[in-house]
């Protein structure tokens, strides 16, 4: 059989080799004019590979699905359950056969699989798997298609920036700032408190910005990754 020469490469530690990196994002959630309805799994995959290169950490990907609060429709997505049951679970089994995984951080680009993070410790006993979850992104981005996305976008290279005019015309793209998603405001304080930041400030593309939020959520995903190896 062959020996794996783990210490190898660009490496935090022979053991990282047992970390894996998972994006979470959403592929099917309309964002604006300005950015394409795939950009949270673009962000998230952006984030878990960066990380993954500078650590030395498994890339594993991203999944290939996602979930959404009830009362946000602005894609298509399934319920948190289902999403754990039906797609997490057997990626998760799948990679840890695959690549003797010990520990996994599940890196996050979409508010709607927050709920994911409840079942953590029932995943952690099914899998026999150390579970981390990263939202960093996502809580520091601000409102949804808003200024924090579309100056991540740029950076990535995703933004049309000849459509930023037409990306706040709220009656055709309501989901910006989540302003025109009326049963989302009412049922969320903080979907409501976004709404009203873009209304008054309106949006644009700040690509120093976008840095900044991209750097501080690689880092924090680094974090998580010597947290595991501790």
């Amino acid at each position: 059989m062959v020996q794996l020469r783990y210490s190898s490469g660009k490496v935090l530690d022979e053991q990282v080799h047992k970390v894996g990196l998972l994006a979470l994002g959403s592929h099917l959630e309309n964002h604006g004019a300005a950015l394409p309805i795939d950009t949270d799994s673009k962000i998230a995959a952006y984030l878990s590979l960066q990380a993954a290169l500078r650590t030395g950490a498994k890339y594993l990907g991203i999944l290939y699905a996602a979930a959404e609060y009830s009362y946000v429709k602005h894609g298509k997505h399934m319920t948190p359950h289902k999403l754990v049951e039906k797609r997490l679970i057997p990626t998760l089994q799948a990679a840890k056969k695959c690549l003797d995984l010990e520990m996994v951080i599940l890196v996050n680009g979409h508010g709607g699989n927050l709920p994911v993070k409840n079942q953590l410790n029932e995943l952690e006993d099914k899998l026999g798997l150390k579970i981390l979850f990263n939202n960093k992104i996502v809580e520091i981005e601000g409102p949804h298609a808003g200024t924090g996305e579309l100056s991540i976008g740029a950076v990535l290279g995703i933004v049309d920036e000849t459509r930023l005019d037409e990306h706040c015309q709220f009656d055709r793209y309501p989901e910006v700032g989540m302003v025109g998603l009326k049963e989302a405001r009412r049922e969320s304080t903080g979907i409501d408190s976004g709404a009203q930041d873009v209304l008054n400030t309106g949006v644009c593309v700040d690509e120093e910005l976008g840095e900044q939020l991209l750097e501080i959520a690689i880092e924090d995903i680094i974090e998580d990754v010597i947290k595991l190896l501790d």
